[in-house]
């Protein structure tokens, strides 16, 4: 459903004006191309082969990337870096914005939390940065060019970017010291970054030399496909969805980032929208009462009172009340004032109740309790797989739209893992904000766990100050 509404976000939308640009999206990113290299026979010339012989793959990836492509092509010209940048979140994430990887690292441009928050995106119960294509494309391009200025070489900050830029600079002295060719190919460096920088001039090939590898590069007009709308305040995306009229699908798709209803009361103040209804998404923004989704109270701090104190006496969370006041530590005094975002009871009518549902089920496939991709190496089965991660072939085949049992070397398979129940049994009372994912993932338990356990529809609107029951999992709130 997501995949399709990615596809349709871009439907109808103006042509651009501007002469002067090549004639289409990717012509204009290829003529930034820098530092691809297609040596006959090479890693990357092999890698072009492998990328052009699926182009069912290449057609899903690209559909994922092009509600994107615009922003990040005026984002590599207005900072003057080089196109193949473009095709990086294909070797990262192939353009799946839900993307998790087994070493926790999320987004389409696959960053780890540490170094998201160093890069300034915002992580929280509402909100994951590295999710967010607009967000975290930013962040990337900050940290690749940091890269390169390092090291003085688009190749070893490529690597870095991959390995880690502690590494690579530990390689390159090492090598200097022993007297060693300092090229990025010549470091000791794990085996899995050494085949990651051909893989992205391996795409340069490919799209700077179609013919060659029997691809078609997708010819797509120089327009947005979608548009950022400010917010002046949280938004419910549930009573907006039902207030624009735009489907709660193509807000999952437009805005991936997102964990729940509530957009971060600390930000980003922003919703993404496709392009030709964000007129009528900031006049419905306009006729939405914010008392209805978000309110602010203030909390005295009495002696002896800690953040968790607090959180635990108002049902919130230690990361909301530092996120919410700006600490940077867990020091209070005596008769200071904080505040806490409180979010009104939801509107109980059906219209809301469905598309929360859809929501929640959206949520519920998009966002698991942990969401890998495993890319298949030579070899493997779907049922070699399966059992690596002690989940079924019939889980993969669901989890992937699989029909058959045919996978090849370098497919990406993604694997929903939730954790076993033990016989622990608990309860939980629903705090402002909460999702079912949110719980969820706080409890390391699926939401059809708890949908069971609570006895709960597809539907059900969760209230603060409900009780829910939880069995097993562990708190990691």
């Amino acid at each position: 459903m997501v995949e399709d509404s990615i596809r349709h976000l871009d439907a109808g939308a103006g042509a651009e004006k501007a002469a002067t640009r090549p004639p289409h999206l990717w012509a204009r990113i290829v003529e930034r191309f820098e530092f691809a290299e297609c040596e006959a026979g090479s890693r990357a010339d092999q890698w072009a082969r492998w990328y052009g012989e699926r182009d069912e793959y290449m057609q899903r990836v690209l559909g994922r990337a092009r509600p994107w492509l615009y922003d990040i092509a005026g984002q590599l010209e207005t900072r003057q870096l080089p196109g193949e940048l473009a095709l990086l979140p294909i070797v990262e994430s192939a353009y799946d914005s839900f993307a998790y990887s087994r070493g926790q690292a999320a987004g389409p441009w696959q960053f780890v939390s540490a170094t998201a928050r160093d890069r300034g995106l915002i992580i929280n119960d509402y909100y994951d940065g590295r999710r967010d294509p607009w967000a975290s494309t930013r962040a990337a391009l900050d940290y690749l060019e940091y890269l390169e200025n390092r090291f003085g070489d688009w190749n070893l900050a490529l690597a870095a970017y991959n390995g880690g830029q502690g590494r690579v600079g530990r390689a390159i002295e090492k090598n200097r010291k022993n007297g060693l060719s300092t090229d990025w190919n010549q470091l000791p460096l794990p085996r899995e970054t050494l085949a990651y920088v051909p893989k992205l001039h391996g795409l340069g090939c490919l799209f700077s030399r179609p013919e060659q590898y029997g691809f078609r590069v997708p010819v797509w007009d120089n327009r947005p496909r979608v548009e950022r709308v400010e917010l002046e305040h949280p938004v419910d995306i549930v009573a907006f969805s039902a207030a624009t009229g735009i489907s709660i699908a193509d807000l999952v798709a437009a805005n991936p980032g997102l964990s729940g209803h509530m957009t971060s009361p600390e930000g980003p103040h922003h919703l993404v929208v496709p392009f030709l209804k964000a007129d009528r998404a900031r006049a419905a923004l306009k006729a939405l009462d914010p008392v209805d989704m978000q309110q602010w109270q203030q909390i005295s701090v009495s002696p002896g009172d800690t953040l968790s104190h607090l959180a635990a006496r108002h049902g919130t969370t230690v990361d909301k009340l530092r996120a919410a006041n700006n600490l940077n530590n867990d020091f209070l005094r005596a008769g200071q004032t904080l505040r806490l975002a409180t979010v009104a009871s939801a509107p109980q009518n059906p219209e809301y109740a469905q598309r929360y549902a859809e929501l929640e089920t959206l949520h519920q496939r998009l966002l698991p309790t942990e969401r890998y991709q495993h890319q298949v190496q030579p070899g493997e089965s779907l049922w070699q797989i399966a059992r690596n991660y002690s989940v079924t072939v019939d889980d993969l085949k669901r989890w992937n739209g699989i029909s058959g049992a045919m996978i090849r070397p370098g497919d990406r398979i993604v694997i929903n893992m939730t954790h076993p129940a033990a016989i622990k049994t608990r309860r939980y009372t629903v705090k402002n904000g909460d999702s079912l994912w949110v719980i969820a993932r706080r409890h390391n338990v699926s939401v059809k766990e708890l949908m069971r356990w609570n006895g709960l529809a597809n539907g059900a609107v969760l209230q603060p100050g409900q009780t829910l029951t939880i069995r097993g999992g562990r708190s990691s709130a």
